[in-house]
C-alpha cells in the first residue's frame, strides 16, 4: 500500500526564527494524525506549509493523486493546487467564520463545494445539502438560515457539511473544537470521529488539547520549537511520554 501522504524534510523559517524544522512522516490512508503542542512551537505552521497555504523553504510533500499516483504538490500548478483543494483535501479552521461564506445561506454553503466540483442540478445540490446538514444535526428547517445566525458549535457543524460534501481523502484540521464550550466540543467530537470512521477519511489534526487527539488521532507528533522530538501511536505516547517535554504537557493535563 502507498502512503496517502510522504513528508519528507519540510522546513519553513521565518527570518532567523524556524517556523518547523527537517519534518518528515508518512500518513496511511483512513489514519488520523495529531500534532500537539504548545502555542508557537510550529504546529500550526507545519499545518499550513502541508495545506498549501505556506510555502515551505526546503522539503517535499508527496501526495498519493487518484490519476497519477504520487506527486510532489509543491511542484503543483496553481490550479492544480486550487482543484486539490476542492476534491481530495479539505480545511478545517479553528474559527469557522474563516471557513464559511457568512453571507450566503446554510445550504448555499454547502452547495458551492458541490458546484466548485461539477454539480449543476439545483434540484440535486438542495438535496445534498439538506442531507449533509442532516449529517451534521442541523435541521432541515434552517438550510435557507445564514450562518450569522447560528451558534458557534451550529457554525463548526456546518464548515464540517461544507467541507465534507465532495467526499475529500484528506483533512487537515486546525484546532476543530478551540473556543467551543465542553458540552458542545463533546458533541463535535463524537461528529467528527463518526464521519472520520464512516467516510475512511485521513486527517492531520493540530490541537493543543490532549483528550481531542485521544479521542481522534491513531498515531501522534509532539512538536517543540519547530521540531518533532517524540511520535508515536496516541495512546503509548500519552500514557508512556519518553520525551521530557511530552512528559510536562501530559503531566500539567493531568494536574488541570
Amino acid at each position: 500500500m502507498t502512503p496517502l501522504l510522504q513528508v519528507e524534510g519540510l522546513t519553513r523559517r521565518y527570518g532567523a526564527r524556524i517556523g518547523c524544522a527537517d519534518v518528515s512522516f508518512d500518513l496511511w490512508p483512513g489514519e488520523v494524525m495529531g500534532i500537539v503542542g504548545e502555542s508557537g512551537s510550529g504546529k500550526s505552521t507545519l499545518l499550513n506549509c502541508l495545506a498549501g497555504h505556506l510555502r515551505p523553504d526546503d522539503g517535499r510533500i508527496l501526495f498519493d493523486t487518484r490519476a497519477e499516483g504520487p506527486r510532489d504538490t509543491l511542484a503543483m500548478s496553481e490550479a492544480e493546487r486550487r482543484m486539490l483543494g476542492r476534491t481530495d483535501w479539505a480545511f478545517v479552521h479553528q474559527n469557522p467564520r474563516d471557513g464559511l461564506r457568512m453571507g450566503v445561506s446554510a445550504g448555499g454553503n454547502v452547495g458551492e463545494r458541490m458546484m466548485a466540483v461539477g454539480a449543476r442540478h439545483y434540484g440535486q445540490i438542495r438535496a445534498t445539502a439538506i442531507d449533509w446538514l442532516g449529517r451534521v444535526e442541523i435541521a432541515e428547517d434552517r438550510v435557507d438560515d445564514r450562518p450569522t445566525s447560528f451558534s458557534g458549535g451550529m457554525q463548526q457543524r456546518l464548515q464540517i457539511a461544507r467541507n465534507l460534501v465532495s467526499g475529500p481523502r484528506l483533512v487537515f484540521m486546525d484546532e476543530p473544537t478551540g473556543g467551543l464550550d465542553v458540552s458542545v466540543q463533546a458533541r463535535l467530537l463524537d461528529l467528527l470521529r463518526g464521519l472520520v470512521r464512516e467516510m475512511g477519511l485521513s486527517a492531520i489534526v493540530v490541537t493543543h488539547d490532549l483528550a481531542v487527539v485521544r479521542l481522534l488521532a491513531h498515531r501522534l507528533m509532539v512538536m517543540k520549537a519547530g521540531r518533532v522530538v517524540e511520535a508515536g501511536l496516541t495512546d503509548q505516547v500519552l500514557d508512556d511520554p519518553q520525551h521530557g517535554y511530552t512528559q510536562l504537557l501530559v503531566s500539567s493535563v493531568l494536574q488541570a
